[in-house]
């Protein structure tokens, strides 16, 4: 599904890894009980090296859009607006997250994770959560570590964001599911104003 951290990155390896990694994500998604009534509005790659980092990043500024170049966390995070959108089952993902890396070297590169729009006004992780337990109940042992899915709760905030966005990780199986409470598009305009 996933380049191991000894190859690069590349253009045909996402496009040919691209239907096992929707497999698995719409299988966690079906795992989590989410509707199809949330959004999904980007998909994340994970590289260890820089050079990969520039190649992918000049590939995608190929097929969409840089939108947001921003230092999150310590490091440079490209968020591009594609051309065509990537389909994931019923979902159109328009945007694509690419992450330069950090300090950490992942065991595995290439897609990594989706995130998914839950309409809220939390301001706080904990806040999401409990709206996100009163619409799914059956999220409430997840949320609470129960299960064998592992939860991460965070605030990631650009330098220059005015919009609260707490998010809820759901990881398994070296897959990811973040929810959150804007889109990425209307985080960034948050950035303009």
């Amino acid at each position: 599904m996933q380049q191991s951290t000894t190859y690069a990155v590349t253009e045909t390896s996402l496009t040919q890894s691209w239907p096992q990694f929707s497999a698995a994500i719409l299988a966690l998604i079906n795992t989590l009980g989410l509707d199809t009534e949330l959004t999904c509005d980007h998909v994340a790659l994970r590289v260890n090296s820089h050079q990969n980092a520039d190649m992918l990043s000049q590939y995608f500024a190929r097929q969409g859009q840089v939108i947001s170049n921003n230092m999150i966390n310590g490091r440079p995070i490209l968020i591009i607006k594609l051309n065509q959108s990537l389909n994931l089952g019923h979902l159109q993902i328009n945007c694509v997250e690419l992450p330069y890396p950090g300090e950490k070297s992942y065991p595995q590169q290439g897609w990594e994770h989706i995130e998914l729009v839950f309409k809220s006004t939390a301001t706080s992780c904990q806040q999401l959560a409990d709206e996100l337990i009163t619409y799914y109940p059956h999220l409430a042992d997840v949320i609470a570590g129960k299960t064998t899915i592992k939860v991460k709760m965070s605030s990631p905030q650009g330098e220059h964001e005015r919009l609260a966005n707490p998010t809820i990780a759901f990881k398994q199986d070296g897959l990811c599911i973040k929810i959150h409470t804007h889109t990425i598009e209307a985080i960034i305009a948050s950035e303009q104003a």
